[in-house]
């Protein structure tokens, strides 16, 4: 790949103590930092970006930031580990730079990822190993006072068991932050967990979580809120089920809407897990099959009202014998209520199960970024055996309903490094998040990439924990430019 140089000098203005971030959750912020900031975006990495342009988005710009196999100036003994996938940036308050959290999702880690004014990656540290991390670390969402009215925080989620819970973790303190669970967002095999903007409901924090999870009580959408901004440990809980009682998911039609609410999980700080997964079917919760990521429109209250989340499906085979569950994956839009937030309206909006809809193609979407006009949609797929192609990413318009291909994943099969096999589908995405207004450039974006078939022994165990010793993943971070907003 050619290294591409384009030198931007730019004022970014600033009233807020940290500044803006963007998060997987993605967001558009205002800028926040009165310091001139030469941002000078290029490629910085060995590995070239492992992306396909699609038609009608050729004019995209692709730079690769770092990767498993990169060194970094200031911390020349750290390895970025693989599977990456949730993803937060801030400006540095005390410096020029930025810095970037990145969930090492297999490696059950979370790297912090410092950057020099220019936006060049010059140092790497964990502050969660498999140890402190515990799970499997999926998405994550950076809340900062001026988007969410307090921070700064990165909640970083388990996954992959019933008693996983969410890490509460200081963006800007080093080392190892052990004891970093947050008490109150409970006991499940979570995905992201996404605080709602601080103008959605005023003086109060309300939080919406994914489940992804496949067993007989199915994945939850779950809501928290507590009268206290930035409360965090002593809200309530609920779970998301449809007014008449009906649980099963595939009975809810694409392009029509249900009445919904969310109904409180009784003392659910004194639950484990498995407890909690108990209270399913008496709460009449919809089961569906693997909740994923979860974002909300940006650009005003009511846009911060209007949450989108993917399922990404799954086979029909054991709790899905029945089918009541998507298999390819669809896409919800929740509206809740202006003064209530436990009540709302739900619409699946691109349907995978339906094979004359626009959403057809569909092969297990996973994170989701949701900006003020796009809702982008990117695929993880289940590898049933079916797979049509590498990773999609969608771009659905919201205003005309309109879903176009924007980028595929490219496995890079002649080139014996990445080991990729013939089999389509087998890499996926981790988070994309729009940091256009943290580094002050317009319509730009990270993305973070999953070659789960690159493997090296030079990529074994880099967090230092016990849990993953024989994890070996690569994986990397790469720049768009251009990507509308």
């Amino acid at each position: 790949m050619k290294s591409k140089n384009l030198h931007l000098t730019l004022s970014l203005l600033a009233s807020a103590l940290i500044g803006t971030a963007t998060f997987q959750a993605c967001k558009d912020d205002k800028d926040d930092n009165n310091s001139p900031v030469s941002v000078k975006l290029e490629d910085h990495s060995k590995t070239p970006a492992l992306l396909k342009k699609l038609p009608g988005f050729e004019s995209l710009e692709l730079y690769s930031l770092f990767s498993s196999e990169d060194e970094f100036p200031e911390s020349p003994g750290y390895r970025f580990g693989g599977s990456a996938d949730g993803a937060g940036l801030i400006k540095d308050p005390n410096g020029s730079g930025f810095v970037m959290l990145v969930n090492n999702e297999d490696n059950y880690s979370l790297s912090k990822i410092s950057f020099d004014a220019t936006f060049k990656p010059v140092k790497g540290e964990y502050v969660l190993n498999s140890d402190a991390g515990q799970w499997r670390l999926c998405s994550g969402t950076m809340v900062t006072p001026a988007e969410h009215g307090f921070g700064p925080t990165y909640l970083c989620v388990g996954e992959s068991d019933v008693e996983a819970q969410t890490h509460k973790i200081n963006p800007l303190t080093s080392g190892i932050q052990s004891n970093s669970t947050a008490g109150g967002l409970g006991h499940w095999s979570g995905e992201n967990a996404v605080p709602l903007p601080k103008d959605a409901y005023p003086g109060k924090t309300v939080l919406v979580l994914g489940e992804d999870a496949d067993d007989a009580s199915g994945g939850q959408v779950v809501l928290y809120i507590s009268k206290t901004v930035g409360d965090l440990e002593n809200g309530t809980q609920y779970m998301l089920k449809r007014k008449d009682g009906n649980q099963k998911e595939m009975d809810m039609q694409a392009g029509s809407s249900y009445d919904v609410e969310f109904v409180k999980i009784e003392n659910h700080k004194t639950l484990t897990g498995a407890q909690v997964q108990a209270m399913v079917d008496p709460l009449q919760a919809i089961k569906f099959g693997r909740v994923e990521d979860i974002d909300y429109r940006k650009g005003s209250a009511a846009a911060g009202r209007e949450i989108y989340f993917n399922v990404t499906g799954q086979d029909y085979a054991k709790t899905n014998l029945d089918r009541s569950r998507t298999k390819m994956g669809r896409t919800y839009r929740l509206m809740l209520d202006q003064n209530d937030p436990t009540k709302g309206k739900l619409e699946c909006i691109l349907d995978g199960d339906d094979d004359n809809g626009i959403a057809k193609d569909f092969q297990n979407p996973d994170n989701i970024c949701v900006t003020k006009n796009y809702v982008y949609i990117q695929e993880d797929s289940n590898t049933y055996g079916s797979e049509t192609h590498d990773g999609y990413i969608y771009q659905y318009n919201i205003a005309t309903k309109e879903l176009k291909k924007v980028l595929e994943l490219d496995h890079r099969r002649d080139d014996p490094k990445f080991k990729a096999t013939a089999a389509r589908g087998n890499w996926e995405y981790g988070a994309l998040i729009d940091i256009s207004d943290v580094i002050g450039v317009p319509d730009t974006f990270t993305l973070c990439v999953q070659p789960h078939t690159w493997k090296e022994e030079a990529f074994k165990a880099p967090d230092k924990g016990s849990k993953r010793t024989d994890e070996m993943q690569g994986s990397q971070v790469v720049l768009i430019k251009g990507l509308p907003r």
